[in-house]
């Protein structure tokens, strides 16, 4: 007789998270969530007042090797923020203000302890973006995943007023495009980094040019840009955002400028954050390998009409943000 729990899932396992969780979401909640924790769906009132035309908005993704990275730290508090921040960031570039989180963990065998870890992240984030974490699954299997391994996805949903989205249909000949810093390598090009900077330290070393371990630099969060996105396009006229994601600045701006408009990168005109630059020499990595793998430091660009640029950037300036012009739109 072979049981469930000898074929590798452990239910008992499973409702412990559940019960450590719940608290968690619920924290998230607000009073447009009308389904509790653990029925089959995610209920939320789609009454959506102050809009006259809502657009919903939604987008899925992941979180890459960079799990590889906080299973051997054994850090898994920040990983969760890293998926909640990188969906806000990728619907509020559209001009849309985020609603509600799903989110599915899959792992080999499931330990209540670090799942629970993963969704406190989750938690974390999802209250600092004012957004709802009102559903997930977990998923343990068993010859899919190696037993310590697990992967982390998400759903993200927001909603814009039809009038105010933002696709890049107001770029212009002559517009500026403004980057905004990042706070590392966010959530992309974890691949070549783990096969670059892993080659010469251990997650734990200390590295001299970081000022920090390997591990730390690789594991810092990806930030949300939601408060930035939110006060400059109040303040000025912006005519299309770029959350700088897979494939670099040039291969996600290509989505919002599009032919037959053109742009250009002013590629060494910002200084790039030393583990880009450590990347590279350590690996040989090409210039234009780095720079479609990579957000060399940074992670939105906003871009702008040119009499407003100056202003763009002495408003970011007062708010903390490292800025600086990056390309403009030459055709």
């Amino acid at each position: 007789m072979i049981t469930y729990k000898q074929s590798g899932v452990n239910i008992d396992e499973a409702e412990k998270l559940v019960r450590r969780i719940g608290p968690l979401a619920k924290g998230t909640f607000n009073k447009n969530v009308l389904s509790e924790i653990g029925f089959f769906g995610g209920f939320y009132n789609g009454k959506f007042r102050g809009y006259r035309n809502p657009v919903l908005v939604s987008s899925v993704d992941g979180v890459g090797t960079k799990v590889k990275i906080a299973i051997e730290i054994g850090k898994h508090d920040t990983i969760g923020q890293d998926l909640v921040n990188h969906c806000v960031n990728d619907i509020g570039v559209g001009g849309a203000m985020p609603l509600f989180f799903l989110d599915y963990y899959a792992c080999g065998r499931l330990n209540a302890d670090v799942a629970a870890e993963v969704v406190g992240g989750l938690a974390k984030a999802c209250k600092e973006n004012g957004l709802a974490l009102i559903g997930g699954e977990t998923a343990e299997m068993p010859g899919v995943y190696s037993e310590n391994d697990y992967d982390l996805a998400g759903t993200i949903v927001g909603v814009v007023e039809r009038a105010k989205v933002i696709d890049g249909s107001k770029v212009r000949k002559g517009d500026v495009l403004v980057g905004v810093s990042s706070t590392g390598l966010h959530t992309n090009g974890y691949s070549l980094a783990r096969k670059t900077l892993l080659s010469q330290y251990k997650v734990e070393s200390y590295v001299q040019e970081l000022g920090e371990t390997a591990g730390e630099a690789l594991l810092r969060t990806h930030r949300s840009y939601l408060g930035v996105i939110q006060a400059v396009t109040k303040k000025f006229h912006v005519h299309g955002m770029v959350h700088v994601t897979g494939g670099g600045i040039e291969g996600n701006t290509i989505r919002v400028i599009r032919e037959p408009r053109k742009f250009e990168v002013f590629w060494g005109k910002w200084q790039v954050p030393p583990i880009f630059r450590l990347i590279q020499s350590i690996g040989g990595v090409p210039d234009e390998d780095a720079r479609r793998a990579l957000n060399m430091g940074v992670g939105l660009v906003i871009i702008v009409p040119a009499k407003e640029a100056e202003d763009l950037l002495s408003s970011l300036k007062k708010k903390g943000e490292n800025s600086f012009v990056v390309g403009e739109v030459v055709s």
